[in-house]
């Protein structure tokens, strides 16, 4: 048996854009903050009161430490990306899932979003009947960068970590699966980030352009080998040992 664990925000979904519209307009409202956009790819992942509290404190406010504060902050973003979001699945995300069904092969979505949050726009989006299981913010007591999501992940699949690949499109997310000892690989899709913002990768990984996708659809032959036990090297070039 195999695993195959889905990131959903930027790697299934195209719902990182509305996400990091809605945190630009709520630190401007509330904090007079003008953000950069890139700062909240780099640290998606994360519980959203973290994210917060991360961004406030780079950009010099002593509001980091006011849990109300940022509360208030999450409260009014949440109500924006609500109000304003239009995700859709990537351009062939749907083939792809669609293809698995065929293969011994266990899909579940590793997020730190709310529940709520995660079941409804798979749903919307007629995806969450795809998946055998979803983790979300509220089963988990550590976010990403911490491997807890992918760790409760495979024990709930009752699956190795040598049984397992993680598709993640974020800096935190390949260091969540790079420290719970999964092989990984990386969709970009529409983030602004680039391989120069994945510090966090292991530095004896090998053969990078088989690793490093530049959408989920390029990625899906490979994954759907990788599924079927057919391998080229790619994300078995990514050692299972941890990196800080």
């Amino acid at each position: 048996m195999k695993g195959i664990l889905f990131d959903m925000d930027g790697v299934l979904l195209n719902a990182m854009p509305f996400h990091a519209d809605a945190f630009q307009i709520a630190f401007r409202e509330l904090a007079g903050l003008d953000i950069d956009k890139r700062d909240v790819y780099l640290l998606e992942g994360m519980p959203g009161p973290d994210l917060i509290k991360e961004i406030l404190k780079k950009n010099g406010s002593s509001s980091f430490s006011d849990e109300n504060f940022i509360k208030k902050i999450s409260e009014r973003k949440k109500e924006l990306f609500k109000k304003n979001e239009n995700s859709k699945p990537f351009e062939g995300v749907r083939e792809l899932l669609s293809s698995l069904k065929g293969t011994n092969c266990i899909k579940a979505v590793v997020s730190g979003a709310s529940e709520n949050e995660v079941k409804s726009l798979l749903k919307k989006n007629h995806l969450l009947e795809s998946f055998d299981l979803v983790i979300s913010g509220e089963n988990l007591e550590e976010g990403k960068p911490s491997p807890e999501p992918f760790v409760t992940a495979l024990r709930k699949l009752d699956l190795n970590t040598d049984e397992a690949l993680v598709v993640e499109n974020s800096p935190l997310g390949v260091k969540a699966a790079v420290n719970a000892g999964i092989r990984f690989i990386i969709t970009l899709n529409n983030s602004p980030l680039n391989l120069e913002d994945f510090q966090n990768l292991p530095k004896d990984m090998r053969n990078l352009d088989k690793i490093v996708f530049k959408d989920t659809k390029s990625a899906a032959d490979f994954l759907i080998k990788w599924s079927e036990g057919i391998s080229d090297g790619g994300a078995d070039s990514v050692t299972n040992s941890k990196s800080g």
